[in-house]
């Protein structure tokens, strides 16, 4: 079968969730179909990308994305109700370059990943499948709550009108998916039950345990310039950690990811390393004690987590980040905690109660390899096709 993949990002490095999800996936299903891909950019083109991903595809476009011409169409869309993400990543003349690759390569499935690229194929006739990922308009809200107060306004406004769209684009597709149950209920459509629920995987030939030197005790991930781990890094260097540093006066943290924002980086200190972009994500994990992701903005399945305990650290996570596993297969596989002393309590246990600190490890690992399967995941998504 002809699939015609259609993303928001070149999905090579794998920075960010999004990506990592379309390479993933991509890898999967060109094991069963002909993959023609479709992907915006607006700096420039990695290296790496095209060898990484013309292995797996017949065809790879990748189209630019003027940042000017962005911008106006933020004010354009913020004039006609649509959602300002989907004003930034449309363009008329990358939607006439779609509709032409479409016309050359006659696909039989159209695959759009997140609601910012529905514009570009909803009127389309072919049979499409559209990958709301996560409830934006949900994630969006509980931004708008932590915000500015002059930002709020606007934030509301936008997660109203997220919310409005990807009610207005769920009959346009003949089929949904979503990473969790608890997004897919966010989603105001009478059918959301509809939506095929497609999780996320690990790479468990790249986050495998290495016996290696433990240099950091603590260690948070992800993109640091995403609004939701700025925040959960903020909360956990001025408030977690010098609380925990109280009875652990020699203990160090670790913050790493790409594109870290100048509030996570001006948290840079003697016991607070912020490493910016790195080669090897595993690398990190391998030199650290223990993962903690006390996230309180966003939605979905957080990737960290399944890395982390794919790599056999203990993992330490709020309810907002841990509920979209399945609170009964993730029984005793990773804590969550609502409060800064609960925070510090369970990491005191974990740096002292060796016993505790691989009970919980190898409970982690042994529900990721059973759950969180690549090649299982996407075959959801290949039965949909």
């Amino acid at each position: 079968m002809k699939i015609l993949v259609v993303l928001s990002r070149i999905p090579f490095p794998l920075e960010k969730g999004d990506k990592l999800r379309a390479y993933y996936q991509i890898r999967e299903l060109s094991k069963w179909h002909d993959l023609y891909l479709v992907a915006l950019y607006s700096r420039s083109i990695p290296e790496e990308a095209m060898r990484e991903l013309t292995p797996f595809c017949r065809e790879v476009h990748f189209l630019k994305q003027h940042p000017v011409r962005s911008a106006l169409n933020i004010a354009a869309a913020i004039l006609t109700g649509l959602p300002m993400q989907c004003g930034y990543f449309y363009s008329h003349r990358i939607h006439k370059e779609i509709d032409q690759i479409i016309r050359e390569v006659h696909p039989d499935r159209i695959y759009c990943q997140l609601f910012r690229m529905a514009e570009y194929v909803r009127d389309c006739r072919i049979p499409k499948v559209l990958d709301y990922q996560d409830a934006f308009s949900k994630g969006m809200e509980r931004r708008a709550q932590k915000s500015f107060p002059l930002l709020r306004p606007v934030m509301r406004m936008e997660a109203r009108r997220i919310a409005r769209y990807e009610t207005d684009i769920f009959d346009d597709f003949e089929g949904k998916t979503m990473i969790t149950a608890l997004d897919r209920d966010c989603i105001q459509h009478p059918m959301n039950k509809d939506i095929v629920v497609v999780p996320n995987g690990v790479d468990f030939e790249k986050f495998s345990y290495p016996e290696t030197p433990k240099t950091h005790d603590l260690i948070f991930s992800g993109n640091m310039n995403y609004p939701p781990n700025v925040d959960a890094a903020v909360y956990l260097a001025k408030e977690i950690f010098p609380e925990l540093k109280k009875r652990h006066p020699q203990l160090n943290l670790m913050l790493a990811g790409a594109t870290p924002a100048k509030k996570v980086r001006n948290l840079s200190d003697e016991s607070i390393t912020v490493t910016g972009w790195v080669p090897s994500m595993t690398d990190c994990y391998a030199q650290s004690r223990i993962f903690i992701a006390p996230m309180r903005l966003g939605t979905g399945l957080q990737n960290k987590l399944l890395e982390a305990m794919a790599m056999r650290l203990p993992c330490v996570t709020s309810p907002l980040a841990g509920k979209p596993l399945d609170p009964a297969a993730a029984e005793g596989a990773i804590i969550t905690c609502t409060t800064t002393l609960q925070y510090v309590e369970t990491l005191d246990k974990l740096l002292t109660n060796e016993e505790y600190y691989q009970n919980l490890a190898q409970k982690g690992h042994d529900f990721v390899h059973e759950h969180y399967d690549w090649t299982n995941a996407t075959r959801k998504l290949n039965e949909l096709f």
